[in-house]
C-alpha cells in the first residue's frame, strides 16, 4: 500500500539501521531498530502512523539527506 509519508524504506540488518526516505525527499537513518520492528512496519496498514508511534522519538536518528 503506498504511503503519503514514506516513499521508501530499507533495513540494514548487520547495522540494525532503518533508512526512511520520505516523500519530501528527506532521508533519515534510525539506529538500533530491531529486525522485528522493521517487519512490523512492512506489514502496517499505515507506514506513516507506524513511523510516528513506533520509530520516531524511540530510536536515535541521523539525517542523511
Amino acid at each position: 500500500m503506498p504511503s503519503s509519508v514514506v516513499a521508501e524504506m530499507e533495513y540494514n540488518e548487520p547495522a540494525s539501521t532503518l533508512r526512511i526516505t520520505y516523500t519530501s525527499g528527506n532521508v533519515y537513518d534510525y539506529k538500533d531498530v530491531p529486525p522485528e520492528v522493521f517487519e512490523e512496519m512492512k506489514e502496517a496498514d499505515s507506514k506513516g502512523t507506524f513511523l510516528n508511534y513506533r520509530i520516531k522519538d524511540k530510536y536515535r536518528y541521523k539525517r542523511v539527506k
